[in-house]
């Protein structure tokens, strides 16, 4: 039975590289899709705002390991089968970001002030130069804290991705510990590369933070 070493540790920071790009990908494609949401949330036409608002509310309703169990397994029903699972992995994690992206970025539009609403309407701007003029560069300071400390939970979340058999961070600890029967050293090893990937977006978010509510003052 081998011991704990350096070859392993290599494998784990191999699994690091993977969680970072299906990280990349999921939070990427969710900002996407989560402006689109963000601006349908928001929109004073009923029927644009209301499939988007029930888009948010079943996307989060539902476990993300839900999402990527239907995605990977349940589209097999439909002749989609042999879905890479990476693929899966980041189509499931796409879909669960853009929804809490989309309700984070409506909070940080809506939480502009109506005067200033009324100011770029006032200036004959249409409604499209009121939004990308006027109101998102305000709410893009608001915004960009909580999007970061969300991007903390994407990273964490993308260890739920090994159960259709994508070999992230956390699977590959499993892997490690399946041939070295060491889940000590092992998983301690994982949560210390874990540590390394979020403690600095979860600084830069704090940070974000006070800046924002300096600037407030």
């Amino acid at each position: 039975m081998p011991n704990f070493g350096l070859v392993h540790v290599v494998f784990l920071l191999q699994g690091a590289v993977w969680t970072l790009v299906l990280s990349a990908l999921g939070f990427v494609g969710g900002g996407l899709i989560g402006f689109l949401v963000a601006l349908a949330r928001v929109s004073p036409k009923a029927v644009i705002r209301v499939p988007a608002t029930f888009y948010v509310q079943i996307i989060q309703g539902t476990p993300l390991l839900v999402l990527l169990f239907i995605i990977y397994f349940g589209l097999s029903i439909y002749g989609l089968d042999g879905l890479p699972a990476i693929v899966a992995a980041a189509v499931g994690i796409t879909i669960y970001t853009s929804a809490f992206l989309g309700e984070i970025w409506r909070g940080a539009i809506q939480s502009i002030a109506k005067t200033q609403w009324e100011a770029a309407e006032c200036l004959g701007l249409s409604s499209w130069q009121r939004m990308t003029r006027v109101i998102l560069p305000q709410s893009l300071r608001i915004a960009v804290a909580p999007t970061v400390g969300f991007l903390v939970q994407v990273v964490k979340n993308t260890s739920l991705a090994s159960v259709i058999g994508f070999v992230e961070l956390s699977q590959a600890g499993k892997d490690v510990n399946n041939s070295t029967f060491q889940p000590f050293i092992t998983f301690v090893v994982v949560a210390v590369i874990y540590f390394v990937i979020c403690y600095p977006l979860s600084w830069s978010s704090r940070q974000l933070e006070r800046r924002l509510r300096g600037a407030n003052r």
